[in-house]
């Protein structure tokens, strides 16, 4: 069995580019394997994946103060993964706004 994990749609330009061509960008655990993701997605939206593409991206270096001037530190933020998936069939509305209510007269 397939352990459920939770994908978040990336709603940047690239991004919405991406959609235009029926490829659609998702953050995703570290952990997370092809085939997880791929579950997950065709789950919570209800669409059929043709492929998916992965990218792990490390964590950007920062400096942080640990006193005055005595002692800089360094350290690194967390590493996150994105995923580009394809569709077979389908879309998802990540960048269609919702539709206003027409007022009753």
């Amino acid at each position: 069995m397939i352990a459920p994990i939770l994908v978040t749609p990336v709603t940047t330009e690239k991004a919405y580019g991406q959609s235009q061509k029926n490829t659609y960008v998702f953050t995703a655990p570290v952990t997370a394997n092809k085939q997880q993701i791929a579950h997950a997605i065709e789950t919570q939206y209800d669409v059929k994946v043709a492929g998916i593409k992965t990218l792990v991206q490390s964590g950007k270096a920062i400096r942080f103060s640990r006193g005055k001037n005595r002692y800089p530190g360094t350290t690194t933020r967390t590493d996150s993964k994105k995923a580009y998936v394809t569709l077979a069939s389908g879309s998802i509305s990540v960048f269609e706004q919702p539709a206003e209510e027409e007022e009753k007269k």
